[in-house]
């Protein structure tokens, strides 16, 4: 499946499906769910966000990830909700931005499913740390092992230009 993500800011995702292929169970049951579970989560950020008010965090330890110093530091989720995850995130010492993160949801998103890994990359594009691939590996109860891998590209920003115009202008206070 090819989507075309566009975000204009928190809460603001939308998605278009370029072309997809491959089994329409897997295409209509697995994939399009997450997508769809993907935009409710944009509306309800905080609901899920990696805060203190989501999550516990210890530091384990520091160490360089691709040259540059990072804390490494175990999440645990303070309930059990469909959209958090318990595992270990590595945080940029400089940006404070997660540079990866290894977990697994705080709750299985079906009987069937026994256990999901997940494995996220983030990469810096400019000052904004984003997305780079995504693997999941999910063992499913009668059906041996799923992989699902993401891979994110060809980001595109708005030009400060298009910021500056009247239309991204909040009007004044009367």
């Amino acid at each position: 499946m090819v989507v075309d993500a566009v975000c204009n800011g928190p809460g603001s995702k939308q998605f278009d499906v370029i072309s997809e292929s491959g089994s329409h169970v897997l295409v209509d049951h697995v994939l399009k769910k997450l997508l769809r579970a993907e935009q409710d989560d944009s509306h309800h950020r905080s609901d899920s966000a990696l805060t203190p008010a989501n999550y516990t965090f210890t530091l384990l330890r520091t160490e360089i990830d691709g040259g540059r110093p990072v804390y490494v530091l175990t999440v645990e989720p303070k309930q059990s909700h469909g959209l958090l995850y318990r595992g270990t995130i590595w945080v940029d010492a400089q940006d404070y931005a997660v540079v990866k993160l290894n977990a697994e949801p705080a709750k299985s998103p079906s009987f069937w499913i026994r256990n999901v890994q997940i494995n996220r990359q983030y990469e810096k594009a400019g000052d904004f740390w984003l997305p780079r691939s995504d693997r999941s590996e999910t063992k499913v109860r009668l059906g041996g092992v799923a992989t699902l891998t993401i891979d994110y590209d060809d980001y595109r920003f708005v030009s400060t230009e298009a910021i500056d115009s009247p239309a991204w202008q909040v009007p004044a206070a009367p």
